[in-house]
């Protein structure tokens, strides 16, 4: 019923990465694609390899991303009528933050996190259209660093899902959290002899810590 996706960077190459929730909240790896970008071709055909081994997604599908617009275009492409996308808070936070200056950085990420804390749509998008306003005073980049994909952050809102499931799918720590415990079979690895051999490496890794994965709430 969801799908986290999200790349790991190996030298000069990538992996593509989706992980999927059941309506248990078990985490199953779906598969990887190697690709040294984000660009949506190669993500498209990733998502039709995983229908094509029988991805189930004519109920609909809730994608977790950290923004990337590659990942984004793909899944609109792919699946135009049956998935909805929620962006990571953090890396929207994140981005807004970086054109201010150091010493109003956590102010303004307290600001910004307090009001997607809201859990109604209407709030949480009153709040953040009033800190645009202010923010278009200190930096207008920042500001529209912020309206860039506001709704898409604002999806679990709109389905008045945020008090039930804002904790685990506002985020992708979900996926990161993959990525960091994969890392310990393969970051230590200081040279990759080609392509095949990092496959091999992340799918071993993938399939041994699946084991211990808990569920989401």
């Amino acid at each position: 019923m969801a799908i986290f996706i999200d790349g790991k960077r190996y030298a000069d190459d990538g992996l593509m990465i989706a992980l999927g929730i059941t309506l248990e909240g078990k985490k199953i790896i779906l598969g990887i694609e190697q690709t040294a970008t984000e660009n949506h071709r190669p993500i498209s055909r990733f998502l039709e390899k995983l229908i094509d081994r029988g991805l189930y997604y004519e109920d609909g599908l809730f994608f977790i991303i950290d923004g990337s617009k590659g990942i984004t275009k793909a899944i609109s492409e792919i699946f135009p009528t049956c998935a909805v996308i929620q962006r990571c808070h953090y890396h929207k936070i994140e981005n807004v933050v970086s054109y201010l200056p150091k010493g109003i950085q956590s102010i303004w990420r307290a600001k910004l996190r307090a009001a997607y804390k809201h859990t109604k749509y209407e709030t949480a998008k009153t709040a953040l259209m009033k800190l645009s306003n202010e923010l278009y005073n200190i930096n207008p980049s920042a500001a529209s660093s912020l309206k860039e994909g506001l709704e898409e952050t604002l999806t679990i809102h709109r389905l008045e899902l945020y008090a039930e499931l804002g904790k685990s799918f506002t985020s992708t720590n979900c996926i990161e959290s993959v990525m960091s415990q994969l890392g310990q079979y393969t970051d230590k690895v200081d040279r990759w002899r080609g392509g095949n051999h990092i496959q091999r490496w992340a799918a071993s890794g993938l399939l041994a810590l699946e084991t211990r994965l808990s569920k989401l709430r």
